[in-house]
């Protein structure tokens, strides 16, 4: 019988098809979807994987059994669901499995207004609810509702979605940019050409054909070989910034104009930096921007700068989100390059944080690299993942080695987290393997890689 606590995560759906999941579990998920809601109506959007149009169709038919109308929004990214989920005040689903390849698939799924789903928030009631409808030879039967079907309609929100970001940052004066974009064969070929149109900008698109099967190169921009095509294009054409996009597009990675990636931490800081100017402009005395802690200290220390308040939350867009909720933050970012604003429904979009970074670079004379060296005080290692037997024991050996230092402190909000005078190191053990990821920042490169160096030796010895 298949275990849906492996294939329902966290915050969402991710596996095989059809290993580990068909079109009779997205039906039923569809309902479930709807009995644990409540929902009378719902969106549902897809991606461009072969197995999505089918997927979403089945969930739709499943929430329309029981009772919800559903509108079909087709090919979108997941930032797109979340704009139809906030602007039509309905609850969403978004099949995807972002950056996974080809045989996998998922379904992100939020309440009305974007609000995220996951397991804390009804994603383990629904797939309990499943579950008990999921027999031992793997057929799904659900139970009928005695209710009246909901009618299956279909809206197109793409050039809504496009205006409404266009009018959170104004482009119109900017200087001529020329704008390479690597979509990955992913939802930002499908996006990009719309939100750009009109603006004074030389798009230069590559892999802007929509394929779930990935011919290129994954659609991954984490992963720095993914980025090497991006990086060669941007030097061949001159352009002056690169931006890929995850699979779903709700991510975006910048590339400076020498082809030299841009720290998310930068992006971060650059993007409070306008959000805070923008808030402060309203009258908002003391805005709230949210970092997770594996961002640089750059990010708290220019917050503080511009007079705003820096809260720092753990890894995860579920607690980006609670806390931004709590705080009334204006703008979120995390180092794996989700991007979260209070006027996007504090979700997170890579698109509205691209049009940010583009109005800051057209709207003065510098380069994107001198534009975002004020942003970079730090030398760090990015993540470092170790495979370990213990993750508990390996942890608690790091602590014992760097436990009593002179000017030292330690906070286990999210991991182990370490800080000297001008260095940190966080540990933190993955959910799902026997993994430890590392991340150290320091004043200098030597001390980033001595700090580095030294902690890896505890880890793995």
């Amino acid at each position: 019988m298949r275990d849906l606590k492996q294939l329902v995560k966290a915050y969402d759906v991710r596996g095989v098809v059809p290993d580990q999941w068909d079109e009779s579990l997205s039906r039923a998920f569809g309902a479930a979807f709807v009995q644990v809601t409540g929902a009378s109506a719902i969106v549902v959007g897809h991606d461009m994987r072969p197995s999505s149009p089918s997927l979403s169709r089945a969930f739709a038919e499943g929430a329309a059994a029981y009772g919800a109308d559903v509108v079909q929004i087709g090919l979108c990214s997941t930032d797109q669901l979340y704009y139809a989920s906030g602007k039509l005040d309905l609850p969403g689903a978004m099949f995807t499995a972002s950056h996974n390849p080809a045989q996998y698939n998922g379904i992100k799924l939020c309440r009305a207004g974007a609000a995220p789903v996951g397991q804390d928030t009804g994603l383990s009631e629904i797939r309990e609810l499943v579950e008990s409808w999921t027999a031992e030879d793997d057929t799904v039967t659900v139970p009928a509702r005695d209710v009246e079907p909901g009618a299956l309609s279909e809206q197109d929100t793409l050039r809504g979605y496009a205006d409404h970001l266009l009018g959170l940052v104004d482009l119109t004066s900017i200087r001529p940019l020329k704008v390479a974009v690597d979509a990955g064969n992913g939802m930002g070929g499908h996006t990009v050409p719309t939100v750009f149109d009109g603006l004074p900008i030389e798009l230069v698109p590559m892999y802007f054909e929509l394929d779930g099967t990935f011919p290129n190169h994954e659609a991954n921009p984490l992963d720095p070989k993914n980025l090497v095509d991006l990086q060669a294009k941007v030097r061949e054409v001159g352009a002056d910034v690169g931006l890929a996009f995850d699979g779903d597009a709700d991510r975006c990675f910048v590339v400076d104009e020498r082809g030299e990636p841009v720290s998310p931490s930068a992006i971060t800081a650059l993007v409070a930096a306008r959000e805070i100017a923008r808030a402060q402009a309203a009258g908002e005395t003391e805005p709230t921007i949210i970092h997770n802690l594996i961002t640089s200290w750059t990010v708290p220390e220019v917050v503080r700068e511009l007079g705003a308040t820096p809260v720092r939350t753990r890894v995860g867009h579920s607690f980006i989100k609670q806390e931004m909720a709590v705080t009334d933050a204006v703008f979120g970012g995390e180092h794996s390059a989700h991007y979260y604003f209070r006027d996007f429904w504090r979700a997170d979009t890579g698109m509205l944080a691209a049009l940010h970074v583009l109005a800051a670079l057209g709207g003065q004379e510098r380069t994107l690299s001198e534009l975002t060296a004020e942003y970079d005080r730090y030398a760090a290692s990015g993540e470092i993942n170790s495979t370990v037997a213990d993750q508990a024991a390996s942890t608690a050996a790091v602590r014992a080695a760097y436990a009593g230092l002179e000017g030292t402190t330690m906070d286990e909000l999210d991991g182990l987290t370490v800080a000297g005078p001008d260095w940190w190191f966080n540990l933190r053990a993955s959910n799902t393997e026997p993994l430890l990821r590392l991340n150290v920042e320091a004043k200098d490169p030597a001390r980033m890689a001595e700090l580095r160096d030294g902690v890896l030796a505890v880890v793995r010895g």
